[in-house]
């Protein structure tokens, strides 16, 4: 199975950059990765000694990353930090945060063998971590055989994922790591039925990150101002199918701040939006204070996380389309957040634990999604729901450091 591997990457490293003629997304794969030795020779020779290198898919797994970055560079600041994005989703914005914790941000190479040694050559890591998924063979494999310490941290597994379904290839790359942090116990069980023991629950590394945002948020007076001592929904992270449900509720509750923050900033659905919605509305960047408005449609990048500060209620957006977003940020504010059916359980075992715990509420309509913020309009079950989202919150911080900790004990 090896060889079939290495010859499909071998034919897709050939075709890749015909193909970018023919897609933005695949022209940003091969764009990205020009050059990327040179400047990878030129990082290492400016960024000597000890060096973490963190693997992560796209932003989402970078978020999770996160705190342990942050926690490293505050125990261990003569460390070097290299992080690697497979997307371009995840690397661009990344790119242009600047983030102090970063020393360095490159995409990783395509899983060839050539290009691993290539790439372990130049970066010579002292540890490697990579984050939930996107477990590459080869560099996994590279990796283990040269004895560089190397865990997988938020691991969340499900029973239909290849790894516990096939044998041999298929499974294998999970017993290249030394040790896997895994998020929950389900995750821990299916190791161990494959005959992998070097696991250790220790949460999601989540957690810490929407905490941390929550203790210091952005600041908005302008909005803070506008709001008053209304009560405030924000939809977070909004698509079209969440707002055919949603449309019917904002102009039902006309007492309430709307604040909208949509997955794509498209102009076109949101004038369409905008249109449907029966209370005066306007855009963040073209926002007139003097005016009366009840809504406010964020068309800008890099607000929402904190924007949950404000809300009463929050909704996030993508179940009932490519995959539900990050609950757990509102969670962190301890605001009750609903969310559309998740059509695939496993893939967001957050989902169904916030509803568990009485501050996560799943909708599969409008009805539904009526009756869930009537009940959230009594203030005892509002209370309820407020206290169990803390809670939640506060049993589960501490991954980051968990995660160093042992990690320094192992090495």
């Amino acid at each position: 199975m090896v060889w079939i591997y290495r010859l499909v990457l071998w034919i897709l490293d050939g075709l890749l950059p015909l193909a970018a003629f023919f897609s933005p997304r695949l022209a940003s794969f091969v764009k990205g990765r020009k050059g990327l030795y040179t400047n990878l020779q030129k990082f290492r020779e400016s960024h000597e000694g000890e060096l973490v290198w963190i693997h992560v898919a796209s932003l989402g797994e970078f978020e999770q990353a996160k705190p342990l970055i942050h926690l490293w560079k505050r125990k261990q600041p003569e460390t070097n930090i290299l992080v690697t994005f497979f997307s371009p989703s995840g690397y661009d914005p990344v790119v242009k945060r600047k983030d102090q914790d970063l020393d360095g941000v490159v995409y990783l190479p395509l899983d060839r063998v050539s290009h691993v040694r290539k790439f372990l050559d130049i970066v010579r890591p002292n540890l490697v971590f990579f984050v939930k998924y996107d477990l590459w063979y080869q560099f996994l494999n590279e990796i283990s055989h040269r004895k560089i310490p190397l865990y997988l941290i938020s691991a969340s597994f499900r029973e239909d994922q290849v790894y516990f379904k096939r044998k041999g290839f298929f499974r294998k790359p999970l017993f290249f790591f030394d040790h896997i942090f895994t998020q929950n116990e389900k995750s821990g069980e299916l190791l161990y039925k494959i005959g992998f023991t070097d696991f250790t629950r220790v949460g999601d590394t989540r957690f810490d990150r929407v905490a941390a945002i929550a203790n210091s948020p952005q600041d908005f007076p302008r909005i803070k101002s506008w709001i008053g001592n209304k009560k405030t929904i924000v939809l977070g992270s909004v698509w079209e199918e969440d707002m055919e449900i949603l449309i019917p509720l904002i102009n039902s509750l006309p007492d309430y701040c709307w604040l909208i923050a949509p997955h794509s900033m498209n102009p076109e659905p949101l004038e369409k939006w905008k249109a449907k919605i029966n209370l005066p509305s306007q855009f963040y960047t073209s926002w007139d204070s003097t005016k009366s408005s009840s809504v406010l449609f964020i068309n800008t990048i890099g607000m929402l996380s904190s924007l949950y500060q404000f809300a009463y209620i929050a909704y996030v957006g993508g179940a009932f389309g490519s995959g539900l977003h990050n609950i757990l940020e509102p969670i962190g504010f301890g605001v009750p957040v609903v969310f559309g059916k998740v059509k695939k359980a496993g893939k967001f075992p957050e989902a169904l634990e916030a509803i568990e715990k009485g501050c996560g509420f799943e909708v599969k309509d409008q009805k539904e999604l009526a009756g869930v913020f009537e009940r959230l309009s009594s203030l005892d079950f509002h209370s309820h729901s407020q206290k169990a989202a803390r809670d939640w919150v506060q049993s589960n911080l501490g991954a980051a450091e968990k995660i160093y900790e042992l990690t320094r004990k192992l090495q």
